[in-house]
């Protein structure tokens, strides 16, 4: 696979966010409302699309608990089947819950997106990083989950990409939490050479900060690994925005899809490759 720019998404692929960000979202929502849903569940609504941002997940999960609270009686697998085809994402899911047979005001009456953000928060950054980034007292004291992730790229993997390839970043996480991730696993790129969820509001898999990119790293085939389907699609929505450009959306089995089913999976999404982990990348793709 020819290729003369990279593009890494952090999540799931530099480093392993199952004990931080998802189980940040499966916690916070334990804590505001006395129940939540389970791994599974997280990736439910990863696959139904359009959650990228892991504070939107949270809050999307936590309408299905009050929804079920309310009488819902679909489990989150036929919630998030009805998110996904009402269009992915936050809105979708508010959508579902208005369309339900349920007391919606009694669901919306006691959803409390800022809340939901604080405990997050204050799961992930841990107190004295909390205070750091978020300027405030955490609403409790922690440690700070961002401290459990583990590298998932080998040294050697990321010195033969920038050897050969012109390197881009692609992540939904804030900035700081970016610059956080990336020192960890020792890579260094330009601003201009990266996207955050403080460079755009539309987030994956909206083509924009990829086709984006593409033209700021001077490259007409583009490889981008990434561990949710909404990364492959990110890249078939770019080939079908730039027809003057090649885009190769590579799933990687490090996140939440894993084995022969995630495979799939990432096959069905138009992925041109998956591959077990980002190490892989460097025997995958070719200078063009």
């Amino acid at each position: 696979m020819n290729a003369d720019a990279v593009v890494l998404d952090i999540d799931g692929v530099l480093v392993d966010v199952a004990d931080s960000y998802r189980r940040a979202i499966v916690e916070s929502v334990d804590r505001v409302y006395g129940r939540t849903i389970d791994d599974d569940g997280v990736q439910r609504f990863k696959d139904a699309g359009g959650f990228n941002n892991d504070w939107e997940l949270t809050d999307a999960a936590a309408l299905f608990v009050l929804a079920r609270e309310a009488g819902y009686e679909g489990d989150v697998a036929a919630f998030t089947d009805a998110v996904a085809a009402a269009g992915g994402g936050l809105d979708a899911a508010e959508t579902v819950v208005r369309d339900a047979p349920v007391d919606d005001g009694a669901v919306f009456d006691r959803w409390d997106r800022e809340r939901l953000r604080e405990t997050f928060q204050a799961l992930y950054l841990g107190t004295d990083l909390y205070r750091d980034l978020e300027g405030a007292d955490p609403p409790f004291t922690a440690r700070g989950y961002i401290n459990d992730e583990p590298v998932l790229v080998a040294e050697s993997a990321l010195e033969a990409l920038e050897a050969r390839f012109a390197l881009g970043v692609l992540t939904g996480r804030p900035a700081a939490e970016a610059d956080i991730a990336l020192s960890r696993v020792g890579l260094s790129v330009p601003d201009a050479h990266r996207f955050t969820m403080d460079d755009w509001t539309e987030g994956k898999p909206h083509p924009r900060a990829l086709t984006t990119l593409a033209d700021r790293l001077d490259a007409e085939r583009v490889a981008f690994a990434g561990d949710t389907l909404d990364d492959v699609r990110t890249a078939v929505n770019a080939a079908d925005a730039d027809a003057e450009r090649t885009y190769h959306g590579i799933g990687v089995l490090t996140g939440g899809l894993t084995g022969e089913r995630g495979r799939q999976a990432f096959t069905d999404a138009g992925a041109a490759a998956v591959v077990e982990t980002v190490n892989d990348l460097p025997e995958l793709l070719e200078r063009s």
